[in-house]
């Protein structure tokens, strides 16, 4: 096919079909016998012309230039046509370049289709784009690219403009869609007129972005809004330039205020809520010559109804909080932003002060409204931090960890409180639940309580995240050492009234040696299961974890691990389990990561169970869960027959040594004992068994011994079954100390000698046939072993977790 284009001369439009840029010249233009890859067309010129190829869509684009003389003559004003007509159909752009005085301004006017200004490098969905450029004294200042169907009405501009119309070659568009007018000096770079009739959105940006705007230039919005409706302004990416003189601002006229023009710094929150029309202008400064750096702005518009409760507000008295921050904002904040086109959601500290995040700070009253739908898209995050820097002046302080009236008052979900437990070294955390207390999540020990506890101890080495914790289990307190960090969130809709129980609390205490001790309770109707911190990733290496369970007096614990052996293999030191009753004279079991953990056993007193790590030779990390169950103390029938059967050889023994006595005193006058200090009854082991007492200083020990209080007859003739009562061991009833077992210290574990057969150990060297009046006697329960041997080797050289002293003044 054939095209004939004519240009008049008065018309002043060039037209060129070329080439698109990096295309090889697969089709050519043909004129009569001339082939070329280009053809300019000038005014006055009538060309008829042909392609070599069925698709010069592909390959080709015409560009069509009108030049317009408004200084020197006068304008053509009106509506501007799509010329010249005839034109083939390849993509093809309109340029209108109007030469006008900088004493006068142009507009723009769109009729047909309102535009939205587009971000760089953002198309349009229809191909069909308009690019608004502004030329003063031969400068040119990009005023933005718009798409058709948005809300800029009219774009006024001082002096000259250049107006391009991108089109693609298959829309047969016609018209141009706006037309030029002549209006008086603006006395400004720009003015962009926005019509928003009903709820919407809309991103607008200044001039040459992401360029800078022009130095020490004005510019202004206008935003046409009916007074039904409320406007709101968010500055989402923006910067500085630096200023040498003049200061970079931001200027609201809002009809009615009393303070018109309200003048905002780029950083500051902008208004919001604003009931109908307003202006919103751009003031850059004079920049400095050496580094000017750059002024630019995206922005956001967001035009919505008033909401019903628009003018309720909410009191949040934090008037009596210390280091609180308290945080509404949208669900996902900080790292989800809401999209523009999202409906908007606002919380308002004061009727114009609003924003998609509030945050509030303690020591002072707030009341607060939102501009918002739905308040189910908003969240509360709070954080309060408590510390101590010395002991002496909050040792005896008792915090309480609940998350405060005011936040639960509010109509609001809260999403998560933190509480930022700060202290020194040598100072340490103590956790308490007096009487909901805490327990382990797991699969056979689920919440069923509306919050949890998250607990992580950090230091800045290493990290101990303890884990989550809701209420109703038998944990009554944590000890832990370094920062701790608590987080209480809530499940599902919970946690928005201020009924639900709290009782955590905090202290600060001195030092403890483990990195972590848990006192347990045990419920005498469930079964307690506890695991090892920081599961399912395994303890940290060189990490000690100690539990205190409690079993009151008239009840047996069950104590039981979940599996045979801890799993790991040690690169560096070793791994070690320790169980040990609170009680004198206790034998302490201990293994190691290659041993087989202890078979289920009854613990008749209050016991401690330590884990402590080494460091794993491979990816495998210690993970350790047991389980402890009460019952009631079972008396064994056969224990009351021997003790009345004792009883009763005990009294015949009694009477027959009254009258053997009786007659040696008729016949005899009795020798007096003659002490011998050559004597040593000192039994070699362990030292430090019986600090003082009769086997030291050897007070108990004769030369000489009356034959009149020689009995060994009367035992042999009850057979040895009963033992005479001398020097018999009596329980101490004195107080027992609160620290766990200790694991020897790491230089020392890989020397410790063991047993080859970790379920079957060697008596311990026990104070027995050194002394004639001393009796070793194994107590009831701690002959019940279960099948697992709980002595100490005696050639075991290593360091005991806890020394077996006894109190001061035991002697028999």
């Amino acid at each position: 096919a054939s095209f004939t284009i004519s240009l008049h001369k008065a018309d002043n439009t060039t037209v060129t079909i070329k080439l698109k840029p990096g295309l090889q010249a697969n089709c050519r233009i043909r004129m009569k016998y001339v082939i070329m890859s280009e053809l300019k067309i000038k005014p006055g010129d009538n060309v008829t012309f042909t392609f070599t190829c069925g698709t010069p869509e592909k390959y080709f684009i015409t560009e069509i230039q009108k030049n317009i003389d408004c200084v020197s003559g006068p304008c053509p004003f009106g509506d501007v046509h799509l010329y010249p007509p005839g034109l083939p159909r390849l993509n093809r752009t309109y340029i209108w370049d109007v030469k006008a005085s900088t004493k006068a301004g142009l507009e723009l006017k769109f009729s047909t289709s309102w535009l939205r200004q587009t971000e760089p490098g953002e198309t349009c969905p229809d191909a069909v784009s308009y690019n608004i450029n502004s030329s003063i004294d031969n400068a040119t200042v990009n005023i933005g690219t718009f798409c058709r169907n948005g809300s800029v009405s009219r774009v006024k501009l001082l002096g000259g403009v250049v107006m391009s119309l991108h089109l693609p070659w298959h829309l047969p568009l016609t018209t141009s869609g706006f037309n030029i007018a002549s209006r008086a000096s603006i006395k400004r770079l720009c003015i962009i007129e926005s019509i928003l009739k009903r709820e919407s959105s809309i991103t607008l940006m200044s001039p040459n972005y992401p360029l800078g705007f022009p130095e020490d230039e004005l510019m202004t919005w206008q935003f046409v809004i009916p007074p039904s409706l409320r406007a709101s302004v968010f500055f989402h990416n923006y910067s500085l330039s630096n200023c040498e003189r003049k200061e970079e601002r931001v200027e609201y006229y809002i009809p009615g205020s009393p303070s018109n023009p309200e003048v905002f710094k780029l950083s500051d929150s902008q208004p919001a809520n604003i009931a109908g029309t307003f202006n919103m202008s751009l003031q850059g400064c004079d920049q400095d010559a050496q580094n000017p750096g750059i002024l630019r702005l995206l922005f956001q518009v967001v035009v919505q109804h008033p909401q019903v409760d628009e003018n309720v507000t909410h009191l949040v008295d934090l008037s009596k909080e210390k280091n609180m921050t308290v945080t509404i904002h949208l669900e996902g904040w900080p790292s989800r932003t809401p999209l523009m086109s999202e409906p908007i959601c606002l919380i308002c500290k004061d009727p114009r002060t609003c924003d998609r995040a509030l945050t509030l700070t303690s020591g002072a009253v707030y009341r607060i409204s939102f501009l918002c739908k739905d308040l189910s898209q908003l969240r509360i995050t709070a954080e309060k931090g408590i510390g101590c820097m010395d002991i002496r002046w909050c040792q005896k302080k008792i915090y309480s960890l609940s998350v405060p009236k005011a936040i639960t008052r509010l109509p609001i979900r809260l999403h998560k409180f933190n509480w930022k437990l700060l202290a020194t070294d040598m100072i340490n955390v103590e956790i308490t639940s007096p009487s909901l207390k805490l327990q382990q999540p797991i699969p056979e020990q689920r919440c069923n309580t509306s919050y949890s506890y998250s607990i992580v101890s950090a230091t800045p080495e290493t990290e101990l995240n303890l884990g989550v914790f809701c209420p109703g289990g038998s944990i009554e307190k944590i000890q832990m050492r370094n920062n701790i960090t608590i987080s209480l969130k809530p499940f599902g809709k919970g946690f928005i009234n201020e009924s639900i129980p709290q009782d955590l609390k905090m202290s600060f205490v001195p030092h403890i040696k483990d990195e972590c001790i848990f006192t347990v309770s045990p419920n005498p109707q469930a079964k307690v299961y506890l695991q090892t911190p920081n599961s399912p990733y395994g303890l940290p290496p060189y990490v000690s974890i100690s539990w205190f369970i409690t079993v009151p007096s008239k009840q047996t614990a069950r104590l039981r691990f979940s599996k045979d052996r801890m799993g790991i293999a040690c690169e560096t030191g070793r791994a070690y389990v320790n169980i040990k009753e609170e009680t004198p004279g206790a034998e302490e079991i201990v293994r190691r990561e290659d041993e087989l953990l202890p078979q289920p056993r009854n613990m008749l007193h209050s016991f401690w169970v330590n884990v402590s790590n080494c460091r794993p030779a491979d990816k495998t990390q210690l993970t350790l869960q047991f389980w402890v169950t009460l019952a009631d103390k079972q008396l064994d029938l056969g224990i009351i027959l021997a003790v009345v059967a004792g009883a009763g050889v005990l009294t015949v023994i009694g009477l027959t040594v009254c009258c053997v006595k009786k007659k040696k005193k008729k016949t005899q006058n009795p020798m007096v004992g003659v002490y011998n200090d050559n004597v040593n009854t000192q039994m070699p082991g362990r030292k430090g068994s019986f600090r003082k007492g009769r086997q030291n200083n050897e007070s108990h020990v004769y030369a000489v011994i009356d034959d009149a209080v020689v009995y060994g007859h009367l035992l042999k003739e009850s057979n040895g079954s009963v033992s005479p009562e001398v020097d018999v061991y009596r329980p101490f009833d004195g107080p027992i100390g609160s620290m766990p077992p200790s694991p020897p210290p790491f230089s020392f574990r890989k020397d410790i000698k063991r047993s080859s057969n970790p379920e079957v150990e060697p008596l311990p060297l026990m104070d027995i046939d050194q002394d004639t009046y001393t009796f070793a006697h194994q107590k009831s329960g701690q002959s019940e072993d279960n099948g697992d041997a709980n002595k100490k080797d005696k050639g075991d050289t290593g360091i005991p977790l806890l020394e077996n002293k006894e109190p001061d003044g035991l002697v028999g």
